[in-house]
Order: C-alpha cells, then structure tokens, then sequence
C-alpha cells in the first residue's frame, strides 16, 4: 500500500510544535523564508501558547498527536 506524502506546510508547523515543547528558540527555524516558515513559527507560537495557559509537555503532546489526524484527513 501506498503512503501519501505529508504536505510540507504540516510538517513544517508540526516540526515548529515540537520544537516549542522541547524549549527551543524560534530563532533555530530551519527554514529561511516562505510559506513553510511561516508554518514553523505558527507550530512554535501555538507551542509556546499552549505552555503558557497551563499545558504540560504530556497535554501537549496529546494535542499535536490529535491535530496531525486531522490534517491527513483534508
């Protein structure tokens, strides 16, 4: 069976939320510029957001492992 190829900008924002919960800074974005970066920091923003409302590293986790389903599915 065949698997689809994930969409470049979905892996770029869920790379982003990973590196938001491991603490990382957004400056180590490793893409220069165009639409994945934006993606990337979008993942990063939302990351750092979530930490910051009260998220653990577990419930965040749980919400990008929920939000990458989704994604497929569109």
């Amino acid at each position: 069976m065949k698997r689809q190829k994930r969409d470049p900008t979905e892996r770029a924002f869920t790379k982003g939320y990973q590196a938001g919960i491991q603490g990382r800074s957004r400056s180590g974005c490793p893409h220069e510029t165009g639409l994945a970066r934006q993606q990337w920091l979008s993942g990063w923003r939302e990351s750092r957001i979530d930490q910051w409302d009260g998220l653990n590293r577990m419930a965040q986790v749980q919400k990008l492992s929920n939000l990458q389903p989704l994604a497929a599915a569109s």
